[in-house]
């Protein structure tokens, strides 16, 4: 999320401010600011819900909260792509190789490992619609990381 859309977007500004927490170390902060958005946020816009869960779900600290937060930023995602086709543009797409891969990842690290290797399948059938930038190789090598741990867990 850029600094131009937050500013255009209340809900988008907020929910940048919650992340600041996060990444200042204020996780309990975090969590706190991101649950009370996500109250607010209700049956709201699904793109908000889709952010908002995405970075929830980095505040987690255990694995099963993490993969409840990383399911439902994947069902906004999808939401997005089946109800309003013309708003699942590129930034949406751009998404989905990130949301499978912090889904594949949790689901590994829970044991769950046949569903981990169906979200990185999806993850690395997405990839191009990640741009060619900093967090584009990010997500990318990500994607070959967990690969390569899914390869040793048999």
């Amino acid at each position: 999320m850029s600094a131009a859309d937050a500013i255009d977007d209340p809900m988008l500004a907020r929910i940048s401010d919650a992340l600041g927490l996060y990444n200042s170390g204020r996780r309990a902060d975090a969590r706190e600011a991101f649950a009370q958005l996500w109250a607010e946020a209700g049956e709201g816009d699904p793109f908000h819900q889709c952010v908002l869960a995405h970075y929830m779900a980095d505040a987690q600290d255990e694995p099963a909260d993490e993969l409840e937060w990383d399911r439902k930023a994947l069902a906004a995602a999808d939401r997005i792509s089946r109800e309003r086709p013309e708003a699942a543009s590129l930034t949406i797409l751009s998404f989905y190789p990130s949301l499978h891969l912090n889904l594949a990842d949790v689901l590994c690290r829970v044991g769950q490992i046949d569903e981990a290797r169906h979200h990185l399948k999806l993850a690395q059938q997405s990839v191009d619609a990640l741009a060619n930038d900093a967090y584009g190789q990010m997500i990318r090598n990500g994607i070959e990381r967990l690969a390569a741990r899914l390869a040793v867990s048999g």
